[in-house]
């Protein structure tokens, strides 16, 4: 017994050195994050509720619990992950980060899968089989990539993408689990230029019911970024959409080209871009050849009639005191989104910009209430396009603290009363619904415990007008919401 004890003992003692021998000749390293936040909401109630409220990521943002009611609701999110970075050699690495996501105690043992459940919550049962640990990026990465011209740097596999001011590619930020995607990626560098080509596949139709591939969802991307243009840098994108028929009733494929510039001059801060999109979409106009009154709004067409021709541009010009120990700045902002009227859809027009895989959050109000805005849905603004008129205040009121806080206008860019067959709402007589959507309040502030460990602290209201509440189907004047949130890194 002594003797088998030991044999196993020893070949225990191998097997660590070798695997530790290994991990060293591979260069493994490993990085983790906990992240949690405390989030609680008074909400609009009504009939229907914006499910991407304050990031989304849960079930207590859904209708059945708001539906009706203006009292608070208050709940935990927390997001775990655990990556690991093996260098193999000089010209290859991988990188795998595993993830699990979860609502605190919004699951029973009926519920397990659920959305934010996980498999299930621990407190209700004496045995935790949880295993809601999923992939969110796994790729390899090779330099000097088939040894193609140019010497690109070849990313393939699960990855988030995140390109300039993630106005276009970014990964959320704010949800949970994030976002990424299944792509081939390949990058070059040379002096002040960054290349960037890619494919995704967002969308597989199946082999067993898509022999020919004609239910896919692909998305090509060029993006180029140059350094030292007009003291900052200057990018300019190329992106193909191609959404097949299978994926939403009819195909959505349309261009989009445009660019942005961002940097420092004259003492002051800026950006300026500018995008523009032309193809084919429906945007949603399928069916809606008929107005709410019984009236005819034009001939029936047939989907693939619809023409895509939308555009967007945003600027931001702003100025930061840096003479003074509180470093105070003032940012002024304004975003144009195009959207669809009802004369544009008879004609077959649809001019809604898609704003494709953008970190909205960082742009139209913390409480997310303008996510998917180029869909033609009631995450956004039914298809109405938006303008944002924001200023944005900063400064770091004492040592190890930063005090935000940005105050919204908002607007559709096509009227919400003359558009009934958009919005799919009936206008009596004598209402008044216009562009004015509402004010939006966001207050944050930001410290570190140390170098590990940010602490984000919030509140923001957003106050609604009648064409907000008509619009999104909300019930009361306003929304008040704040959150804490522990993000430690290793």
């Amino acid at each position: 017994m002594k003797k088998n004890f030991l044999t196993v003992a020893a070949m225990t003692v191998v097997a660590f050195f070798v695997s530790t021998e290994i991990a060293k000749a591979a260069d493994v390293t490993f990085s983790g994050q906990v992240r949690t936040r405390w989030d609680a909401i008074e909400q609009f109630g009504g009939a229907s509720i914006n499910e991407a409220t304050a990031g989304g990521g849960g079930a207590h943002t859904t209708s059945s619990i708001y539906g009706g009611t203006n009292e608070t609701d208050d709940a935990v999110f927390s997001s775990v992950r655990l990556a690991a970075k093996a260098n193999i050699n000089e010209t290859t690495s991988a990188f795998i980060q595993l993830q699990s996501t979860r609502n605190w105690g919004e699951c029973t043992a009926g519920t397990a899968g659920a959305a934010g459940c996980g498999e299930g919550n621990a407190s209700g049962t004496v045995n935790d089989n949880d295993s809601s640990v999923g992939v969110h990026q796994a790729y390899m990465e090779f330099k000097n990539f088939l040894n193609l011209p140019m010497g690109f740097t070849a990313k393939i596999g699960r990855q988030e993408v995140l390109l300039d001011g993630w106005r276009l590619f970014g990964n959320t930020i704010w949800t949970p689990g994030m976002q990424s995607h299944d792509m081939v990626r390949l990058n070059h560098k040379h002096d002040n230029m960054n290349l960037t080509l890619g494919y995704i596949l967002a969308g597989e139709g199946g082999r067993a019911s898509d022999t020919n591939d004609s239910d896919d969802h692909d998305v090509w991307l060029a993006h180029a970024n140059y350094k030292g243009v007009l003291g900052g840098q200057l990018s300019l994108y190329y992106v193909y959409y191609d959404m097949q028929a299978g994926q939403r009733g009819q195909a959505v494929r349309f261009h989009t080209l445009g660019g942005r510039q961002a940097g420092k001059m004259l003492g002051l801060d800026y950006r300026a871009e500018v995008y523009f999109q032309s193809g084919s979409d429906a945007g949603g106009w399928a069916g809606r050849q008929v107005s709410q009154n019984g009236g005819t709004n034009g001939a029936a067409r047939d989907i693939d009639d619809f023409d895509h021709e939308a555009y967007m541009f945003g600027i931001r010009v702003g100025k930061t005191a840096k003479s003074m120990a509180s470093k105070p700045s003032l940012t002024l902002f304004y975003d144009y989104l195009s959207g669809t009227s009802d004369a544009d859809g008879r004609n077959g027009d649809v001019k809604s910009f898609n704003t494709l895989y953008d970190t909205g959050h960082k742009y139209y109000g913390l409480i997310d209430m303008f996510l998917g805005i180029g869909g033609g849905a009631a995450k956004g603004t039914m298809g109405l396009g938006l303008q944002d008129l924001a200023i944005k205040g900063k400064m770091k009121p004492m040592p190890g603290w930063t005090l935000k806080a940005d105050y919204h206008w908002f607007w559709t860019s096509e009227s919400v009363q003359a558009n009934p067959t958009a919005t799919n709402l009936t206008v009596g007589a004598g209402t008044d619904l216009g562009n004015f959507l509402g004010n939006e309040l966001d207050i944050t502030a930001v410290t570190k415990m140390n170098a590990n460990t940010k602490i984000m602290i919030g509140y923001s209201n957003y106050t609604t007008t009648t064409s907000m509440r008509r619009l999104k189907g909300l019930g009361a004047n306003d929304i008040n919401w704040g959150y804490v949130q522990f993000d430690v890194k290793f």
